[in-house]
Protein backbone atom coordinates (compact mmCIF):
# COMPACT_ATOMS: atom_id res chain seq x y z
CA UNK A 1 0.00 0.00 0.00
CA UNK A 2 1.16 3.56 -0.76
CA UNK A 3 2.57 4.88 2.54
CA UNK A 4 1.39 8.38 1.66
CA UNK A 5 -2.28 7.36 1.81
CA UNK A 6 -2.15 5.06 4.84
CA UNK A 7 -4.28 6.39 7.73
CA UNK A 8 -2.09 7.81 10.51
CA UNK A 9 -4.16 7.74 13.69
CA UNK A 10 -1.01 6.70 15.57
CA UNK A 11 0.35 10.25 15.25
CA UNK A 12 -2.66 11.69 17.07
CA UNK A 13 -2.83 9.06 19.79
CA UNK A 14 0.60 7.70 20.70
CA UNK A 15 2.69 10.86 20.27
CA UNK A 16 0.46 13.23 22.34
CA UNK A 17 0.24 10.73 25.22
CA UNK A 18 4.01 10.13 25.21
CA UNK A 19 4.56 13.87 24.90
CA UNK A 20 2.45 14.76 27.94
CA UNK A 21 3.86 11.91 30.01
CA UNK A 22 7.49 12.92 29.46
CA UNK A 23 6.67 16.61 29.84
CA UNK A 24 5.60 15.82 33.40
CA UNK A 25 8.75 13.74 33.88
CA UNK A 26 11.05 16.51 32.78
CA UNK A 27 9.29 19.13 34.92
CA UNK A 28 9.89 16.93 37.96
CA UNK A 29 13.49 16.31 36.91
CA UNK A 30 14.45 19.88 36.06
CA UNK A 31 12.55 22.05 38.55
CA UNK A 32 15.41 21.73 41.01
CA UNK A 33 17.19 24.35 38.87
CA UNK A 34 14.73 26.89 40.29
CA UNK A 35 14.50 25.12 43.65
CA UNK A 36 18.18 25.94 44.18
CA UNK A 37 17.33 29.60 44.79
CA UNK A 38 15.59 28.61 48.05
CA UNK A 39 17.29 25.29 48.80
CA UNK A 40 20.83 26.71 48.85
CA UNK A 41 19.83 29.45 51.28
CA UNK A 42 17.69 27.31 53.61
CA UNK A 43 20.00 24.27 53.69
CA UNK A 44 23.24 26.26 53.53
CA UNK A 45 24.59 24.70 50.32
CA UNK A 46 27.42 26.06 48.18
CA UNK A 47 27.42 25.72 44.39
CA UNK A 48 29.37 22.45 44.47
CA UNK A 49 26.83 20.83 46.80
CA UNK A 50 23.99 22.19 44.69
CA UNK A 51 25.62 20.74 41.56
CA UNK A 52 25.95 17.40 43.34
CA UNK A 53 22.26 17.49 44.27
CA UNK A 54 21.34 18.32 40.69
CA UNK A 55 23.56 15.63 39.19
CA UNK A 56 23.01 12.72 41.59
CA UNK A 57 19.68 12.13 39.86
CA UNK A 58 21.69 10.53 37.05
CA UNK A 59 23.38 7.98 39.30
CA UNK A 60 19.93 6.79 40.30
CA UNK A 61 19.00 6.95 36.62
CA UNK A 62 21.49 4.15 35.89
CA UNK A 63 19.72 1.39 37.77
CA UNK A 64 16.62 0.78 35.66
CA UNK A 65 18.02 1.62 32.24
CA UNK A 66 18.71 -1.96 31.13
CA UNK A 67 16.11 -3.71 33.37
CA UNK A 68 13.50 -1.14 32.34
CA UNK A 69 14.34 -1.55 28.66
CA UNK A 70 14.13 -5.33 28.88
CA UNK A 71 10.85 -5.21 30.82
CA UNK A 72 9.40 -2.82 28.25
CA UNK A 73 10.49 -5.09 25.40
CA UNK A 74 9.52 -8.46 26.90
CA UNK A 75 6.68 -7.52 29.26
CA UNK A 76 4.94 -4.20 28.60
CA UNK A 77 6.17 -0.68 27.89
CA UNK A 78 2.69 0.60 28.70
CA UNK A 79 2.57 -0.99 32.17
CA UNK A 80 6.16 -0.09 32.99
CA UNK A 81 5.58 3.61 32.29
CA UNK A 82 2.28 3.62 34.23
CA UNK A 83 3.96 2.27 37.36
CA UNK A 84 6.86 4.70 36.92
CA UNK A 85 4.47 7.67 36.74
CA UNK A 86 3.08 6.89 40.19
CA UNK A 87 6.49 6.29 41.75
CA UNK A 88 8.19 9.39 40.38
CA UNK A 89 5.24 11.57 41.38
CA UNK A 90 5.64 10.38 44.98
CA UNK A 91 9.43 10.87 44.92
CA UNK A 92 9.18 14.33 43.40
CA UNK A 93 6.70 15.50 46.01
CA UNK A 94 8.87 13.98 48.76
CA UNK A 95 11.59 16.52 47.88
CA UNK A 96 9.39 19.13 49.56
CA UNK A 97 10.03 17.53 52.95
CA UNK A 98 13.86 17.41 53.01
CA UNK A 99 15.76 19.33 55.70
CA UNK A 100 19.41 18.47 55.01
CA UNK A 101 21.80 17.78 52.15
CA UNK A 102 21.80 13.99 52.73
CA UNK A 103 17.98 13.91 52.63
CA UNK A 104 18.00 15.99 49.44
CA UNK A 105 20.54 13.65 47.84
CA UNK A 106 18.44 10.58 48.73
CA UNK A 107 15.27 12.15 47.35
CA UNK A 108 16.94 13.12 44.07
CA UNK A 109 18.68 9.76 43.77
CA UNK A 110 15.39 7.87 44.21
CA UNK A 111 13.70 10.14 41.67
CA UNK A 112 16.43 9.16 39.21
CA UNK A 113 15.90 5.46 39.94
CA UNK A 114 12.15 5.49 39.27
CA UNK A 115 12.47 7.68 36.17
CA UNK A 116 15.42 5.71 34.83
CA UNK A 117 13.61 3.23 32.64
CA UNK A 118 10.96 5.59 31.26
CA UNK A 119 12.92 7.04 28.35
CA UNK A 120 14.13 3.72 26.87
CA UNK A 121 10.71 2.16 27.51
CA UNK A 122 9.03 4.97 25.57
CA UNK A 123 11.51 4.70 22.70
CA UNK A 124 10.86 0.97 22.51
CA UNK A 125 7.13 1.71 22.44
CA UNK A 126 7.68 4.11 19.53
CA UNK A 127 9.61 1.47 17.56
CA UNK A 128 6.42 -0.64 17.67
CA UNK A 129 4.32 2.16 16.19
CA UNK A 130 6.57 4.05 13.77
CA UNK A 131 8.65 2.60 10.90
CA UNK A 132 12.23 3.70 10.38
CA UNK A 133 11.38 6.38 7.82
CA UNK A 134 9.07 8.05 10.38
CA UNK A 135 11.12 7.51 13.51
CA UNK A 136 13.21 10.69 13.64
CA UNK A 137 10.03 12.74 13.30
CA UNK A 138 8.23 10.60 15.90
CA UNK A 139 11.16 10.99 18.29
CA UNK A 140 11.33 14.67 17.39
CA UNK A 141 7.68 15.37 18.23
CA UNK A 142 7.96 13.31 21.41
CA UNK A 143 11.21 15.03 22.42
CA UNK A 144 9.55 18.41 22.06
CA UNK A 145 8.24 17.61 25.53
CA UNK A 146 11.60 18.57 27.05
CA UNK A 147 11.69 22.16 25.78
CA UNK A 148 7.92 22.47 26.38
CA UNK A 149 8.40 21.22 29.95
CA UNK A 150 11.15 23.76 30.45
CA UNK A 151 9.06 26.57 28.94
CA UNK A 152 6.32 25.64 31.44
CA UNK A 153 8.68 25.07 34.36
CA UNK A 154 10.54 28.38 34.09
CA UNK A 155 7.65 30.88 34.45
CA UNK A 156 5.56 28.51 36.63
CA UNK A 157 8.40 27.95 39.07
CA UNK A 158 9.23 31.64 39.03
CA UNK A 159 5.60 32.46 39.88
CA UNK A 160 5.41 29.85 42.68
CA UNK A 161 8.69 31.05 44.20
CA UNK A 162 7.47 34.64 44.01
CA UNK A 163 4.28 33.89 45.96
CA UNK A 164 5.17 30.77 47.98
CA UNK A 165 8.38 28.78 48.51
CA UNK A 166 10.43 25.96 47.01
CA UNK A 167 8.66 23.28 49.08
CA UNK A 168 5.29 24.30 47.66
CA UNK A 169 6.83 24.24 44.19
CA UNK A 170 7.80 20.57 44.49
CA UNK A 171 4.35 19.61 45.82
CA UNK A 172 2.44 21.41 43.06
CA UNK A 173 4.69 20.23 40.22
CA UNK A 174 4.91 16.63 41.44
CA UNK A 175 1.17 15.96 41.67
CA UNK A 176 0.32 15.75 37.91
CA UNK A 177 2.27 12.50 37.52
CA UNK A 178 -0.19 10.69 39.80
CA UNK A 179 -3.18 11.92 37.79
CA UNK A 180 -1.67 11.17 34.39
CA UNK A 181 -0.90 7.55 35.31
CA UNK A 182 -4.60 6.72 34.90
CA UNK A 183 -4.88 8.64 31.63
CA UNK A 184 -1.84 6.83 30.21
CA UNK A 185 -3.28 3.43 31.08
CA UNK A 186 -6.51 4.00 29.17
CA UNK A 187 -5.04 5.81 26.15
CA UNK A 188 -1.96 3.73 25.26
CA UNK A 189 -1.90 0.32 23.55
CA UNK A 190 1.21 -1.81 23.50
CA UNK A 191 1.32 -2.33 19.73
CA UNK A 192 -0.93 -2.07 16.63
CA UNK A 193 -2.24 -5.64 17.00
CA UNK A 194 -3.93 -4.70 20.31
CA UNK A 195 -5.33 -1.31 19.28
CA UNK A 196 -9.03 -1.11 18.47
CA UNK A 197 -8.90 2.54 17.41
CA UNK A 198 -6.78 2.17 14.23
CA UNK A 199 -8.05 1.10 10.83
CA UNK A 200 -7.31 -2.26 9.27
CA UNK A 201 -5.21 -0.51 6.60
CA UNK A 202 -3.02 1.24 9.15
CA UNK A 203 -2.56 -1.94 11.17
CA UNK A 204 -1.64 -3.94 8.07
CA UNK A 205 0.84 -1.28 6.91
CA UNK A 206 2.58 -1.11 10.29
CA UNK A 207 2.81 -4.85 10.80
CA UNK A 208 4.20 -5.53 7.30
CA UNK A 209 6.62 -2.59 7.30
CA UNK A 210 7.98 -3.20 10.79
CA UNK A 211 8.37 -6.93 10.11
CA UNK A 212 10.38 -6.17 6.94
CA UNK A 213 12.64 -3.73 8.80
CA UNK A 214 13.16 -6.25 11.58
CA UNK A 215 14.40 -8.86 9.08
CA UNK A 216 16.85 -6.38 7.51
CA UNK A 217 18.26 -5.10 10.80
CA UNK A 218 18.51 -8.57 12.32
CA UNK A 219 20.59 -9.73 9.38
CA UNK A 220 23.01 -6.86 9.98
CA UNK A 221 23.48 -7.19 13.79
CA UNK A 222 22.62 -10.72 14.89
CA UNK A 223 23.90 -10.71 18.46
CA UNK A 224 24.36 -8.54 21.56
CA UNK A 225 28.13 -8.91 21.34
CA UNK A 226 28.07 -7.61 17.79
CA UNK A 227 25.81 -4.73 18.81
CA UNK A 228 28.04 -3.57 21.66
CA UNK A 229 31.18 -4.03 19.53
CA UNK A 230 29.66 -2.10 16.65
CA UNK A 231 31.65 1.05 15.82
CA UNK A 232 28.53 3.18 15.62
CA UNK A 233 27.15 1.98 18.96
CA UNK A 234 30.39 2.74 20.81
CA UNK A 235 30.67 6.11 19.09
CA UNK A 236 27.06 6.96 19.94
CA UNK A 237 27.67 6.01 23.59
CA UNK A 238 30.65 8.38 23.95
CA UNK A 239 28.93 11.06 21.89
CA UNK A 240 25.85 10.87 24.11
CA UNK A 241 27.89 11.09 27.32
CA UNK A 242 29.64 14.32 26.29
CA UNK A 243 26.39 15.74 24.90
CA UNK A 244 24.69 15.10 28.25
CA UNK A 245 27.53 16.92 30.04
CA UNK A 246 26.86 19.96 27.89
CA UNK A 247 23.08 19.72 27.86
CA UNK A 248 22.44 19.17 31.57
CA UNK A 249 25.29 21.41 32.66
CA UNK A 250 23.55 24.06 30.58
CA UNK A 251 19.97 23.22 31.61
CA UNK A 252 20.39 22.94 35.38
CA UNK A 253 22.47 26.11 35.65
CA UNK A 254 20.52 28.14 33.05
CA UNK A 255 18.47 30.15 35.61
CA UNK A 256 21.70 31.08 37.42
CA UNK A 257 23.32 32.04 34.11
CA UNK A 258 20.33 34.22 33.27
CA UNK A 259 20.46 35.81 36.74
CA UNK A 260 24.14 36.66 36.30
CA UNK A 261 23.42 38.26 32.92
CA UNK A 262 20.10 40.02 33.60
CA UNK A 263 20.03 40.66 37.38
CA UNK A 264 16.23 40.36 37.12
CA UNK A 265 13.49 39.31 39.53
CA UNK A 266 12.43 35.67 39.88
CA UNK A 267 9.55 36.20 37.46
CA UNK A 268 11.85 37.87 34.92
CA UNK A 269 14.42 35.09 35.24
CA UNK A 270 11.64 32.55 34.70
CA UNK A 271 10.37 34.16 31.51
CA UNK A 272 13.85 34.77 30.08
CA UNK A 273 14.87 31.17 30.86
CA UNK A 274 11.96 29.95 28.74
CA UNK A 275 13.32 31.57 25.56
CA UNK A 276 16.19 29.10 24.89
CA UNK A 277 13.75 26.19 25.21
CA UNK A 278 11.48 27.74 22.59
CA UNK A 279 14.53 27.82 20.30
CA UNK A 280 15.13 24.13 21.11
CA UNK A 281 11.61 23.27 19.91
CA UNK A 282 12.16 25.00 16.57
CA UNK A 283 15.58 23.46 16.05
CA UNK A 284 14.39 19.94 16.88
CA UNK A 285 11.49 20.08 14.41
CA UNK A 286 13.63 21.41 11.56
CA UNK A 287 16.51 19.00 12.17
CA UNK A 288 14.47 15.80 12.64
CA UNK A 289 12.20 16.53 9.67
CA UNK A 290 15.18 17.14 7.38
CA UNK A 291 16.93 14.01 8.71
CA UNK A 292 13.92 11.86 7.79
CA UNK A 293 13.69 13.50 4.36
CA UNK A 294 17.35 12.84 3.54
CA UNK A 295 17.84 9.58 5.46
CA UNK A 296 21.13 10.95 6.82
CA UNK A 297 21.99 10.89 10.54
CA UNK A 298 25.68 11.74 10.94
CA UNK A 299 25.65 15.40 9.86
CA UNK A 300 22.26 16.00 11.48
CA UNK A 301 23.93 15.21 14.81
CA UNK A 302 27.45 16.60 14.31
CA UNK A 303 26.69 19.98 12.73
CA UNK A 304 24.07 21.10 15.30
CA UNK A 305 26.25 20.14 18.27
CA UNK A 306 29.33 21.95 16.91
CA UNK A 307 27.22 24.99 16.00
CA UNK A 308 25.81 24.95 19.54
CA UNK A 309 29.34 24.98 20.97
CA UNK A 310 30.14 28.00 18.80
CA UNK A 311 27.14 29.99 20.03
CA UNK A 312 27.84 29.06 23.65
CA UNK A 313 31.33 30.46 23.14
CA UNK A 314 29.82 33.65 21.69
CA UNK A 315 27.66 33.93 24.81
CA UNK A 316 30.76 33.76 27.00
CA UNK A 317 32.51 36.41 24.90
CA UNK A 318 29.49 38.72 25.11
CA UNK A 319 29.29 38.28 28.88
CA UNK A 320 27.43 40.53 31.35
CA UNK A 321 28.54 43.63 29.42
CA UNK A 322 26.21 42.74 26.54
CA UNK A 323 23.42 40.76 28.22
CA UNK A 324 20.97 40.80 25.29
CA UNK A 325 23.59 39.38 22.91
CA UNK A 326 24.71 36.84 25.52
CA UNK A 327 21.17 35.57 26.16
CA UNK A 328 20.43 35.47 22.40
CA UNK A 329 23.56 33.35 21.85
CA UNK A 330 22.53 31.08 24.74
CA UNK A 331 19.15 30.59 23.11
CA UNK A 332 20.54 29.80 19.67
CA UNK A 333 22.99 27.37 21.29
CA UNK A 334 20.16 25.28 22.75
CA UNK A 335 18.29 25.47 19.46
CA UNK A 336 21.21 23.65 17.86
CA UNK A 337 22.33 21.14 20.49
CA UNK A 338 18.83 19.77 21.09
CA UNK A 339 19.25 17.04 18.45
CA UNK A 340 18.24 14.03 20.55
CA UNK A 341 15.47 12.97 18.17
CA UNK A 342 17.96 12.26 15.39
CA UNK A 343 20.39 10.66 17.83
CA UNK A 344 17.87 8.04 19.00
CA UNK A 345 16.61 7.45 15.47
CA UNK A 346 20.20 6.71 14.46
CA UNK A 347 20.58 4.22 17.31
CA UNK A 348 17.39 2.32 16.49
CA UNK A 349 18.57 2.15 12.89
CA UNK A 350 21.94 0.64 13.77
CA UNK A 351 20.83 -2.06 16.24
CA UNK A 352 18.70 -5.16 15.68
CA UNK A 353 15.39 -5.38 17.56
CA UNK A 354 16.37 -8.45 19.59
CA UNK A 355 19.26 -6.56 21.22
CA UNK A 356 17.86 -3.05 20.99
CA UNK A 357 16.57 -2.97 24.56
CA UNK A 358 19.93 -3.84 26.13
CA UNK A 359 21.96 -1.66 23.76
CA UNK A 360 19.60 1.29 24.31
CA UNK A 361 19.63 0.79 28.06
CA UNK A 362 23.43 0.54 28.13
CA UNK A 363 23.90 3.72 26.14
CA UNK A 364 21.30 5.61 28.15
CA UNK A 365 22.77 4.38 31.45
CA UNK A 366 26.44 5.05 30.76
CA UNK A 367 25.84 8.12 28.64
CA UNK A 368 23.64 9.75 31.26
CA UNK A 369 26.57 9.87 33.66
CA UNK A 370 27.33 13.01 31.71
CA UNK A 371 24.18 14.43 33.29
CA UNK A 372 25.90 14.06 36.66
CA UNK A 373 29.31 15.46 35.73
CA UNK A 374 27.94 18.48 33.85
CA UNK A 375 26.04 20.14 36.74
CA UNK A 376 28.59 19.01 39.36
CA UNK A 377 31.70 20.28 37.57
CA UNK A 378 30.01 23.55 36.63
CA UNK A 379 29.08 24.05 40.31
CA UNK A 380 32.65 23.22 41.37
CA UNK A 381 34.07 25.74 38.89
CA UNK A 382 31.65 28.42 40.13
CA UNK A 383 32.83 27.89 43.70
CA UNK A 384 36.50 27.93 42.70
CA UNK A 385 36.36 30.99 40.47
CA UNK A 386 33.30 32.91 41.64
CA UNK A 387 32.29 33.27 38.00
CA UNK A 388 29.44 31.28 36.47
CA UNK A 389 30.77 31.95 32.96
CA UNK A 390 33.89 29.85 33.63
CA UNK A 391 31.69 26.77 33.85
CA UNK A 392 30.49 27.49 30.32
CA UNK A 393 34.01 26.93 29.02
CA UNK A 394 33.90 23.35 30.30
CA UNK A 395 30.53 22.83 28.60
CA UNK A 396 31.88 24.20 25.30
CA UNK A 397 34.74 21.69 25.36
CA UNK A 398 32.32 18.82 26.03
CA UNK A 399 30.13 19.85 23.09
CA UNK A 400 33.11 20.09 20.74
CA UNK A 401 34.14 16.54 21.69
CA UNK A 402 30.57 15.27 21.22
CA UNK A 403 30.17 16.88 17.79
CA UNK A 404 33.56 15.61 16.67
CA UNK A 405 32.63 12.06 17.67
CA UNK A 406 29.43 12.34 15.60
CA UNK A 407 31.58 12.90 12.52
CA UNK A 408 33.03 9.42 13.07
CA UNK A 409 29.69 7.67 12.60
CA UNK A 410 29.56 5.36 9.60
CA UNK A 411 26.69 4.79 7.22
CA UNK A 412 24.70 1.64 7.94
CA UNK A 413 23.94 -0.71 5.02
CA UNK A 414 20.77 -1.83 6.81
CA UNK A 415 19.56 1.74 7.01
CA UNK A 416 20.31 2.31 3.34
CA UNK A 417 18.34 -0.79 2.30
CA UNK A 418 15.43 0.15 4.58
CA UNK A 419 15.30 3.65 3.14
CA UNK A 420 15.37 2.33 -0.41
CA UNK A 421 12.56 -0.09 0.43
CA UNK A 422 10.50 2.77 1.89
CA UNK A 423 11.03 4.83 -1.26
CA UNK A 424 10.00 1.87 -3.38
CA UNK A 425 6.77 1.44 -1.41
CA UNK A 426 6.02 5.15 -1.78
Amino acid sequence: MDAAVVPAARWMRIIPAAFLMYTISFIDRNNIAFGFFGIQKELGLDATAAGLAGGIFFFGYLFLQIPGSVLAQRWSAKAFVAVSLVLWGVCSMATAFVHSLPQLLVARFLLGVVEGGVSPATMILLTKWFPLNERARANGYWYLCIPVASIITAPLSGWILTHYDWRTMFLIEGAPALVFAAIWWFVIDEDPSRAKWISRAERSYLESTLAAEKRVLTSEVPSLRDALANHNVITLLLLFCFLQVGFYGYGLWLPRLVQSLSHGTMMQIGWISAVPWAAAMIGSIINSTHADRTGEHRLHIAVPILAGALFLALSVLAGPGRPVLAIAALSICLGFIYCYAVFWAALTAFVAEDVLAVAMGSINAIGNLGGFFGPFIVGFLIDRTGNVLVGEGFLILSLVISGSLALRLRDSPAVARSRLAAVGRA
